[in-house]
């Protein structure tokens, strides 16, 4: 059974349109100057923080509650959103392709994390016996 969130796809078109939306929006203003590898790194981890600290103290039942306010999932929507921006930013600034690493690291993972070892386990692939 799926819900509708697992129906959701990007495609590496979504993805490049993003990217160029993003590109365009950080042109008008200027930007691109600030906006280099280690810069854009640590912006992405700062916008992270930010987006957890709407679920700090809070354990997972409770975490998964506090998106039932529209507020604070509005709220989280607009930290997630300046997350992803950024990370598009940093690939579009590395050149980096952003379906193909995924895929990449999905290939690596699938070997590292064999669903007969890793299924319903949290250890990591090193741990897994």
């Amino acid at each position: 059974m799926t819900d509708k969130h697992s129906e959701q796809r990007f495609s590496g078109s979504d993805i490049q349109d993003l990217q160029f939306e993003i590109q365009q929006f950080t042109a008008a203003r200027d930007w691109k100057q600030f906006h280099d590898p280690k810069n854009l790194a640590m912006a992405i981890a700062v916008e992270v923080g930010e987006l957890m600290e709407h679920f700090r103290w809070s354990s997972t039942d409770q975490s998964r509650g506090i998106l039932q306010d529209p507020a604070t999932r509005e709220a989280v929507e607009h930290e997630l959103a300046d997350v992803m921006i950024l990370l598009l930013e940093f690939a579009t600034e590395t050149g980096i392709d952003v379906p193909a690493a995924i895929r990449r690291k999905l290939a690596i993972n699938e070997a590292r994390y064999p669903v007969d070892k890793a299924r319903g386990s949290a250890l990591k692939y090193d741990r897994l016996v």
